[in-house]
């Protein structure tokens, strides 16, 4: 139904499996013309979750292309796979440089910000520029929270099943909201319809990325992101998100970073209120300066903005 939807304010809506490798592929979805926004969904996420977003980007001329990472959303959940966020920023490049995209403004949620971080200074020519929406440098999937998630791991293969899945994804997304009215029966089906569909693949996924050590730290590199970064955060006491000891890594290490607070929203900020995503894309593109010859978007010469920078609001439970 929500690709019906898109389908309405879009020429073409395009979902398909990208093969990076024999063994690895990749669920992308692209829909419009125009300067590329690159959306990466978080760990219980897909590209479901953007449905709201990505029909405002396109109607403001943005191609919005979403690029769910292995073992996430409809993307493969091969069993040996390194599901490090290094490699997962990689598997981004390689899919982005096979549909030559260069350039793009990158917007990720939670985890998925870990993941854009990276591929910023690993992939530079990739990324004009970045919308973090409560997502933080991450150095590891296996966040307290999640450690916490994925002891049930032996009660929903023995007991649960999706039935358990469903339950759990629901409560987790209510916590995380400030106005959880968002949060209906066909959204939990959207959201648990990956794991649904494999669920054995996708817990063992899942415990391959609580495992996996990073090849090298994120945060000695942030001071090589040198595209500019915008940090949304909800202002509504809720669950999870990036927390204050984070923010101010990212302030202290990024060249142009700002934080703008979105008023009585949670974690799922591109859920309750996606046109506080668009607004954050467009002033991106404001501080744009003159393109390199060929290029359909980018940024020179990022400027830091006080003016918008903001405390995080205050959070209960931990990432």
């Amino acid at each position: 139904m929500w690709l019906l939807t898109l389908a309405l304010v879009a020429d073409t809506v395009h979902t398909f499996s990208l093969a990076l490798s024999a063994a690895e592929s990749v669920a992308v979805t692209v829909t419009g013309t125009g300067r590329p926004v690159v959306l990466v969904p978080g760990l219980f996420g897909s590209a479901f979750g953007y449905r709201a977003v990505i029909p405002l980007l396109t109607a403001a001329g943005y191609r919005a292309i979403v690029v769910e990472p292995l073992g996430i959303g409809s993307s493969a959940r091969p069993e040996h796979a390194d599901y490090s966020l290094t490699a997962q920023a990689d598997r981004i490049a390689a899919a982005l440089d096979r549909l030559s995209v260069r350039q793009a403004i990158v917007v990720a949620h939670s985890l998925g910000a870990s993941m854009a971080f990276r591929l910023a200074y690993r992939r530079a020519d990739l990324v004009a520029g970045i919308v973090s929406l409560d997502g933080g440098p991450a150095e590891s999937a296996a966040t307290r929270a999640f450690r916490r998630a994925m002891k049930i791991d032996p009660w929903i293969r023995l007991f649960g099943g999706v039935k358990l899945v469903r339950k759990k994804i629901r409560g987790q997304l209510i916590r995380a909201s400030g106005d959880s009215s968002w949060v209906t029966e066909g959204v939990v089906d959207g959201y648990t319809a990956g794991a649904a569909h494999d669920l054995d693949a996708t817990l063992k996924a899942f415990l391959a990325m609580a495992e996996r050590r990073e090849p090298e730290r994120l945060r000695p590199h942030l001071g090589e992101v040198r595209c500019p970064v915008r940090l949304l955060l909800g202002t509504a006491t809720h669950e999870g998100g990036i927390g204050a000891d984070e923010v101010a890594v990212l302030a202290a290490a990024l060249p142009a970073f700002v934080v703008d607070s979105v008023p009585g929203a949670g974690h799922f900020l591109h859920e309750e209120q996606p046109a506080a995503v668009l607004a954050a894309v467009r002033r991106l593109q404001a501080s744009e300066g003159p393109l390199p010859p060929g290029v359909e978007g980018g940024y020179n010469s990022p400027r830091h903005d006080p003016s918008r920078a903001v405390e995080p609001a205050p959070r209960r439970g931990d990432r």
